[in-house]
């Protein structure tokens, strides 16, 4: 491998020659070899950095035209937009496992689009420090690239996926409106419910954690670039913030502003623990959902089998025809998962000590794996799984009329402990509760007949 000679503060480090890196990231990449090639910082934080490194030039030119001259901001830009398509990902080696602030990630990026800046220029004239860092502070600007990361992910990527199953839930309760069938509480059976009403409790539960993300987003979207490193905005210029939020929001679409709190905003990260709390949600509900669908496909001779799921795989190395609900139990790994981040996330966001947090990297690590897994689990289940859901109308109906809990409609007519008696009785005897009523002498089976119809009690 060839090298070329980069220095920094420290002295001299050498270098791949065919990489964009510098000193300060060669040095992170030598001293922290935890996780290498596979806990890599997030792609969404190297993208964040290039909207945010852009936005920052773009501020810069404004109140420090002197500074960042139109040459330079060209540079800069022309750069940031390559790292912000992706086509600039191998020039960032470095784990999460670094200093709590992000510095050297912060530095990656800044001697990045420094060294392609000045490729495109065709001339130096880009420091990372000087120029691509102007007005900035690691300690501010990856914070930043957290929340822009963070509300990125939530917006185009989790609440579509969940709203995609929604609408898929939306379809089955219309098509299964009117089937009756027995409802079941703590795995026992209970009284009748239409399989529309199920699918709509799923549909419902899934609208309410978008509308908990939705509420979560608004306080990520406060920026805290413009505090540098402890929040007084020490060598930024008088609205910078203000101004890189615009740019930021411009560059990206979404409403973003400057943090009204620059000293909250580098050490607190209750934004992001408010956030994965909503996430979280989403994950138990997908875990409440899956199961419901795999014991609701169980069998398919001995379990419940009251609905169909498509057959994708074999499911079985040993069992010749077995098929599983994989699908469901993907789901419900990356519910394990999420919850488990949430630990994590909490923990890290615990540890803001006096002017900064330094556990920012693993906290936005285990949140963006948190949405990202469940975003494309949701897209997975729903693709492969829901929209192929079908009732088995002949169980149902097996499974409803063979429950004692149907019993519960003869209260009103003998009673609660008479009712209690005939389903004891139909249970003991294995005969019908029409059977153990008449027997016992609470109804005629005329009157039986009368008053007991299971469909009518949804």
């Amino acid at each position: 491998m060839e090298y070329r000679i980069e220095h920094d503060s420290m002295g001299e480090v050498k270098v791949p020659a065919d990489k964009l890196w510098a000193a300060q990231t060669q040095r992170s990449h030598e001293n922290f070899e935890i996780g290498v090639g596979i806990e890599t910082m997030p792609r969404e934080i190297i993208h964040a950095f290039g909207i945010l490194k852009k936005a920052a030039a773009q501020a810069n030119s404004e109140l420090r035209p002197e500074k960042m001259t139109a040459a330079k901001l060209d540079a800069i830009s022309k750069a940031c937009d390559e790292v912000i398509s992706g086509e600039l990902n191998d020039n960032f080696p470095l784990v999460v496992w670094q200093t709590g602030s992000g510095t050297q990630s912060n530095m990656n990026a800044n001697e990045v689009i420094a060294n392609r800046g000045n490729q495109i220029a065709g001339e130096k004239i880009l420091h990372p420090n000087d120029d691509v860092n102007q007005s900035q502070s690691s300690n501010d600007t990856f914070p930043t690239a957290m929340h822009i990361a963070a509300v990125l992910m939530l917006e185009d990527k989790l609440i579509p996926a969940a709203n995609t199953l929604i609408e898929t839930f939306v379809r089955l309760e219309k098509e299964n409106e009117g089937i009756v069938k027995s409802g079941r509480t703590h795995l026992q059976d209970a009284t009748p419910i239409t399989f529309s009403q199920e699918i709509s409790g799923w549909r419902s539960s899934l609208e309410r954690d978008v509308e908990l993300i939705k509420l979560a987003l608004a306080p990520l979207h406060e920026l805290a670039l413009g505090g540098t490193a402890v929040g007084t905005g020490l060598n930024a210029p008088k609205k910078f913030g203000e101004v890189v939020a615009e740019k930021v929001s411009q560059l990206t679409g979404k409403a973003f502003v400057t943090a009204s709190n620059k000293f909250h905003a580098l050490t607190s990260k209750d934004e992001l623990v408010f956030a994965h709390g909503a996430i979280k949600a989403l994950a138990c509900d997908m875990m409440k959902i899956a199961n419901d669908v795999r014991w609701l496909a169980s069998g398919p001779r001995d379990g419940l089998g009251e609905i169909f799921i498509p057959e994708n795989e074999p499911g079985s190395s040993i069992m010749p025809g077995k098929v599983n609900p994989t699908q469901c139990e993907a789901v419900t790994m990356v519910a394990v998962q999420v919850m488990g981040n949430d630990v994590a996330v909490s923990m890290a966001a615990s540890q803001g000590n006096f002017e900064l947090n330094v556990f920012m990297p693993v906290c936005i690590y285990n949140f963006l794996q948190s949405a990202r897994l469940l975003a494309e689990a949701i897209l997975s289940f729903n693709k492969n799984c829901a929209v192929g859901i079908t009732a088995n109308k002949e169980k149902m109906h097996h499974n409803l009329h063979n429950s004692l809990m149907l019993v519960t409609a003869l209260n009103p007519y003998i009673g609660y402990e008479n009712a209690a008696k005939t389903a004891k009785k139909a249970f003991k005897d294995n005969i019908s509760l029409k059977e153990a009523c008449v027997e016992l002498g609470f109804l005629t089976a005329e009157k039986f007949d009368e008053v007991f119809h299971p469909e009518q009690m949804v």
